[in-house]
């Protein structure tokens, strides 16, 4: 029967990463990820649907603004064909996509977002907690670019990092739009803490790409 690994250790809490996360992830987790790589590249699959399926939720819901519209699009079919290439990679593989896991991390992230009657500051939220994701997931995606010792998924996962990275810097550069730099400012500053001390209370699992 298969055990789920985790780690509970993170690396120094003052261990800043370059997208401005005050938590690093320990680097072992790949070590553990990389034995259960099936139920990685599975988690991950998932997250790239949930990626798209909330950008068309942004786009559905914020619509009167041109630029989420035009800028959020091409995300969405970005993270849409990134779901596609890791189904790929699982059928190369021989795994299959299996069922859809809770994802923790989001859940909590989500429980952050400010809830409000006015619409502009409501999506200036959205926006802060997809950059949040992105940071993370990127973050993670370089851990395995690096460490795991397949050369064709360093490669494979090299090119996921770049791409979030891309959507993190475009989120948080949008949400500047709809509001005053100063605000975004001091409320980035504020989901990085959340953030820092929400992960140090989730197990870092081996199966879960968050």
């Amino acid at each position: 029967m298969y055990r789920r690994p985790y780690l509970c250790l993170m690396a120094s809490p003052t261990a800043k990463t370059t997208l401005g996360l005050e938590m690093a992830t320990d680097p072992r987790w790949v070590n553990i990820a990389e034995t259960s790589i099936e139920y990685i590249l599975t988690d991950h699959a998932w997250c790239e649907q949930k990626a798209a399926t909330h950008g068309i939720s942004i786009i559905s819901r914020f619509s009167k603004y041109t630029d989420v519209v035009d800028i959020i699009t091409p995300i969405v079919a970005e993270e849409w064909g990134h779901f596609r290439k890791v189904l790929k990679e699982l059928k190369r593989r021989g795994y299959e996509l299996g069922p859809q896991r809770k994802d923790e991390y989001v859940n909590k992230l989500n429980g952050f977002v400010k809830r409000g009657d006015h619409i502009e500051k409501q999506l200036v939220e959205y926006l802060l907690a997809f950059a949040m994701i992105e940071a993370r997931s990127c973050e993670r995606f370089r851990l395995l670019s690096i460490h795991v010792l397949d050369p064709e998924l360093q490669k494979f996962y090299h090119e996921f990092m770049v791409s979030e990275a891309g959507h993190y810097r475009a989120f948080l550069a949008l949400a500047k739009r709809h509001s005053t730099e100063d605000h975004v400012t001091k409320r980035w500053a504020e989901w990085v803490a959340f953030e820092a001390e929400m992960v140090t209370t989730l197990e870092i699992r081996g199966d879960r790409m968050h």
